[in-house]
């Protein structure tokens, strides 16, 4: 089957790998544009970009979909089917009716559940059970577009955003390429249970004690690798990489109840939450252990 591929982060290389493996005509690669990353600020390419480079395919980086130019150049190619994953981009109309069988997205949810751009780290931090991949022909709305194929996942007790990340990537995969080998029923998503992954912002990584430790402990996975979930202590930020809930904790929110070698108890809303894992400004991610033998935290102390 000829394909043009529109995607950007690794999300979308492992789904572009296997297109490429299952042996189909990946006619041309759509991408956004190289950006500053890092320290340096350096111009950095995406995941996408770099693969079908390896693999000489041709590749497109525009700012938007909407330039004839891009249209042109994708009918130009004569696609079966427009295959998108994490682009980044509104694919509009024009670009939409250009494939013969229209264009398909590998959505990291189980649609209509977390419709949007950051579906992932919104049902970890929900506390969701199960999550997926759903194939979708894409129409204009919002993830609205009907179902073609669509599997389950646990999320499991100690998945971060960056192991659930990768397991759907590799089920992304091998979904797009089954969905590709046979002709599928479409059919429309459900009215009921529609709800919304806003994108991240980075403030909702920091810590509110108040919460329960359960919710704070959603919120470290959540948010690694990315931001980092963190605290203040002393007036400079506390990354948290990695805790557990400590049961019967008593304290005010944010109060340091115990150190030791086992790692920092600081009581929450409801129960306690243990680090076991922090990162101070400019510093490694250390074990609790490490830290504390380094920098000295004193029961009584407030984090907040």
């Amino acid at each position: 089957m000829t394909i043009v591929f529109a995607g950007t982060p690794e999300f979308a290389a492992v789904a572009l790998d296997a297109l490429i493996r299952a042996g189909h005509d990946v006619r041309l690669v759509l991408t956004q544009p190289d950006r500053p990353a890092g320290r340096g600020r350096l111009m950095h390419s995406s995941a996408v970009k770099r693969l079908a480079q390896r693999h000489g395919l041709s590749l497109l980086q525009p700012m938007s979909l909407r330039d004839s130019s891009v249209a042109a150049a994708i009918a130009k190619e004569e696609p079966d089917v427009m295959v998108v994953a994490a682009y980044g981009l509104m694919v509009p109309r024009a670009v939409l009716d250009l494939p013969r069988l229209g264009c398909i997205n590998i959505h990291a949810s189980l649609l209509p559940r977390w419709r949007g751009a950051a579906p992932i780290q919104r049902a970890l931090l929900a506390g969701d059970a199960l999550t997926g991949i759903t194939i979708m022909q894409m129409e204009e709305g919002l993830d609205t577009g009907a179902i073609l194929l669509q599997e389950a996942i646990a999320i499991k007790a100690d998945d971060t955003a960056q192991t659930l990340h990768d397991r759907l990537a590799a089920l992304g995969g091998r979904l797009i390429v089954q969905a590709l080998a046979a002709p599928l029923t479409p059919r429309p998503q459900a009215a009921a249970g529609i709800t919304y992954a806003a994108k991240i912002d980075k403030n909702e990584a920091r810590i509110d004690w108040a919460e329960s430790a359960e919710a704070i402990e959603r919120r470290v996975r959540t948010f690694d690798p990315v931001p980092g979930a963190f605290t203040l202590f002393e007036g400079a930020m506390l990354k948290v990489w990695r805790a557990s809930v400590e049961m019967g904790v008593s304290g005010a929110p944010g109060e340091v109840c115990e150190t030791g070698t086992g790692g920092i108890v600081v009581a929450c809303g409801v129960n306690g939450l243990r680090l076991t894992e922090v990162q101070r400004a400019g510093g490694k991610r250390l074990p609790a252990r490490a830290f504390l033998a380094g920098f000295d935290i004193a029961r009584g102390a407030r984090m907040g």
